[in-house]
């Protein structure tokens, strides 16, 4: 009985090692069972490969029968619990089939990786090659490389062991998971068992490895298995053997419901999704229909001397290896190494848009956790989120493991805010599930996931130190998602803050920053103020702006729900406090000792209006009625209580509502209208409208005649509409303007 020897691409897997050189590289033996043989020498063209006849090279794959074994094959059989664990890599463990190809062609890589450094200096190598074809008669999928190989040996503990300590560990991993159901338990799968080969049967009933080891007797050896309780092992000879010096065909025999993957048209499209950027070229084995021009016998039949022949377009089909993945990882290289030219034709054709970057960051961490990463921030908003800021299927960051394409959903390795980002990352430490499809939550992704959020923040402090078109550009199309980050993401707030624009009542066409904000402010000013409204006009006709009237204070407009969220999530910025100008109590206006003295006054002075209103509008509306020095032009105001919400957010929070399906009446959506502490109205005691309600007042001994109360509600309403708030009684307020009429 022998240690199962894991076979996926990680540094986390472990096996036997062949030598020094071996170890040095960093890669499980098991790897090498997918070292394909046989790629013939060829020269390109054009993105394919046109075999040369004159080479006397053989042709890759040659499809041979299963007679040319050496010697009788000998059956061994899967130890313990093989069926259970072949049942979870065949029905559970994979999401999609198409995966089996990127897993066979990644190990194929590793094996020609692996070949590579045993073989430096040595002049008459092997090319390093993958081939892919496609057998239709015999229902087979051939996948070769040229690679390191496999003796034996090797063969029987790298490709039958799986059932021995691999299969009940892996069975009781899964059993201590699905008991615990922690974090922990889940990373401890990782890496610890070679499935990548066999996800082989997902479409496959069969799969037959052929191979010939580096290292060893040179003979060439032939495993199989229907995935079932045992295998064969047999020498092969003749037409069978790996005609290179070493290298690996996997042949599989596919499923009935699998024949798509007979289609030279569908390996092209997995090949290029997954393996676009592998080191080693692969090729397939495809049919090309071309049209040549030749002569139209039955037009011709009745041609007369000196007329020209007439002629007709017939289509010709070929067959040919074309190299696959012939775009180079461009993050791979230094960044002095790479053009403008060609980070925008990558960025192009990798996310396959027409739009150029803004700016890019092309960077790699070295050290605990190692990765490279090539970030772009687009010029226009993607397609896909025109519609859904925050698409799910956006797929703005792909994932690779050792430049293999794993997966370009991963909503953890970059927060929602950062949606507009596109980008690279390649890395061999992140935490992948033992299927290698999905990204497990750990130290090491929060290690990248800050990483890449710090590094997009720097390109946009870059866009705004330069200033210009494209900094406008970029507030134009994504400034909404930094108002988003500031409210989502804890650890880089105020970073963000100071990046995020707001229209201002100093410039009705440019929006500005809060540190913009910061130098303009007035001497004596010590706060930031900010008013809520559904547009800049209404923030300007709002009574709360005659608050700011007399000392001129910059005023910040938050126009949509969003923006309001940021200044309540900021709270501050450079030391300053960020304050609601429409609340009842503004700092650094209504909090000042002569004015609290002079308001005390009139306060006594009006008190029977402020009872009269208070009882007239009702409690039910408001919180209560007070004197306010700073209206300038305006009879009355309706302020936000110290924890009251703007009737912009109230508006928010009812269509949020609705659109949650939480509120289940139109009573449930009266109510929300009047969400928080109720209001505040505040009066101006220099305004005719109130100095004529005191006078009418103090003539009734407090009591208000008829036309009083009208006044008083009416005075409430108006309030309420030039504060943004909605007019809770239509029927009452038309009634009221009615009878002014009259």
């Amino acid at each position: 009985p022998g240690t199962m020897v894991s076979f996926p691409h990680s540094r986390r897997n472990g096996g036997k090692v062949f030598g020094l050189l071996v170890a040095c590289a960093l890669m499980a033996p098991a790897q090498a069972f997918l070292s394909p043989a046989s790629v013939p020498l060829a020269t390109r063209r054009h993105g394919a490969v046109s075999l040369r006849p004159s080479l006397r090279v053989p042709a890759v794959s040659p499809l041979r029968m299963m007679s040319d074994t050496a010697t009788e094959p000998e059956k061994f059989e899967f130890k313990a619990e093989v069926t259970r664990v072949m049942d979870i890599i065949i029905n559970s463990l994979y999401s999609e089939k198409d995966v089996f190809l990127r897993e066979l062609v990644s190990n194929a890589a590793d094996a020609c990786d692996k070949k590579r450094f045993l073989t430096l200096g040595q002049e008459d190598a092997d090319e390093l090659a993958i081939s892919v074809k496609a057998d239709k008669e015999r229902n087979v999928l051939i996948i070769e490389d040229t690679g390191v190989g496999m003796t034996r040996d090797e063969l029987i503990n790298n490709l039958g062991k799986i059932a021995e300590s691999g299969t009940k560990g892996f069975s009781e991993m899964l059993k201590k998971k699905e008991a615990a159901g922690s974090e922990e338990e889940e990373v401890n799968l990782i890496g610890q068992f070679g499935v990548g080969f066999y996800s082989g049967f997902l479409v496959a009933d069969k799969m037959t490895v052929t191979t010939k080891g580096l290292e060893g007797d040179g003979k060439t050896h032939r495993w199989e298995s229907e995935a079932g309780q045992s295998y064969t092992v047999a020498e092969v000879a003749g037409d069978g053997e790996i005609a290179t010096k070493s290298g690996t065909r996997i042949e599989l025999s596919l499923r009935e419901d699998a024949d798509q993957y007979l289609d030279d048209f569908k390996l092209k499209q997995l090949v290029q999704k997954y393996s676009e950027f592998v080191s080693f070229p692969i090729r397939i084995w495809s049919s090309k229909t071309t049209y040549e021009q030749v002569e139209d016998e039955e037009a011709n039949k009745d041609l007369k001397e000196g007329e020209e022949k007439k002629m007709k377009s017939v289509p010709v089909t070929t067959q040919d290896w074309e190299v696959q993945n012939t775009q180079k990882p461009l993050w791979m290289r230094p960044p002095s190494k790479v053009t403008a030219e060609q980070y925008e034709e990558f960025y192009k054709s990798t996310f396959k848009v027409f739009d150029k970057p803004l700016t890019l960051s092309h960077f790699s961490l070295e050290g605990q956790v190692e990765f490279k990463a090539l970030l772009f921030i687009p010029t226009e908003i993607p397609w896909e989120l025109t519609s859904n800021m925050f698409d799910e299927n956006s797929k703005n960051m792909r994932l690779y493991v050792k430049r293999v394409f794993i997966n370009d959903n991963f909503q953890e390795l970059c927060p929602r805010w950062l949606k507009f980002v596109k980008g690279v990352v390649d890395s061999e430490d992140l935490p992948l599930n033992v299927g290698r499809e999905i990204l497990q939550k750990s130290s090491v992704l929060r290690v990248v996931s800050r990483r890449i959020v710090k590094k997009s923040l720097d390109m946009i402090d870059d866009l705004r130190e330069k200033g210009g078109e494209d900094w406008d550009t970029f507030q134009k199309n994504f400034g909404k998602y930094l108002k988003v980050g500031v409210v989502e993401d804890n650890e880089n707030r105020k970073e963000i803050g100071k990046l995020v624009k707001f229209y201002t009542s100093a410039d009705d066409q440019k929006t500005s920053t809060f540190s913009e904000y910061v130098e303009r402010m007035k001497e004596g000013q010590d706060v930031i103020y900010f008013l809520s409204g559904e547009g800049r006009a209404q923030c300007k006709m709002s009574p709360a702006m005659e608050k700011v009237k007399d000392n001129g204070y910059e005023v910040m407009f938050a126009v949509e729900p969003v923006d309001e969220l940021v200044m309540m999530e900021l709270n501050e910025f450079d030391g300053k406090e960020i304050v609601d100008l429409a609340k009842g109590e503004v700092k650094g206006i209504d909090d000042k000792s002569e004015k609290k003295e002079e308001k005390k006054k009139a306060q006594v002075d009006f008190d029977a209006v402020l009872k009269y209103l208070e009882e007239t509008v009702g409690k039910e509306k408001i919180s209560k009625a007070e004197v306010s020095l700073s209206l300038t032009d305006s009879p009355a105001l309706l302020a936000q209580g110290e924890n009251g919400m703007s009737p912009q957010m109230q508006k928010y929070m009812k269509a949020r509502a609705v659109a949650m399906g939480e509120a289940e009446s139109e009573a449930d959506l009266m109510g929300m209208g009047a969400m928080g502490p109720k209001g505040v109205l505040q009066i101006n005691p220099n305004h005719p409208i109130i100095t004529k309600l005191k006078e009418s007042l103090s003539a009734g001994a407090g009591k208000g005649t008829p036309d009083d109360e009208k006044a008083a509600r009416l005075l409430y309403h108006v309030a309420s509409l030039r504060g943004g708030y909605e007019i809770e009684d239509p029927a009452e307020f038309a009634s009221l303007v009615t009878g002014l009429m009259g």
